[in-house]
């Protein structure tokens, strides 16, 4: 088991913005904006399944009451990966 120095932040991913635009993801020291175009599933829901966010590996996101996987990679190219279901 391995602690953190005192004063750091335990969790590396938070959500810190919900907007009419889209949601803003916190990681690793940069800020990712996700547009309810390019991520519709998270428009319409209550802000606490936004909020339950985790990071099962570095880089890869799962809200487990939306059933949403997403990399960086995804979230920083939605344009490489378009939406396969409607």
């Amino acid at each position: 088991m391995s602690l953190k120095s005192p004063g750091t932040n335990a969790r590396e991913i938070e959500v810190t913005n919900i907007s009419n635009n889209g949601v803003w993801l916190w990681t690793k020291g940069k800020e990712l904006f996700m547009a309810y175009d390019d991520f519709p599933w998270f428009k319409d829901v209550p802000v606490k399944k936004i909020l339950n966010v985790e990071e099962p590996f570095p880089g890869h996101f799962y809200w487990p009451d939306l059933d949403v996987d997403l990399t960086v990679d995804i979230i920083e190219h939605p344009e490489r990966f378009p939406l396969k279901m409607r």
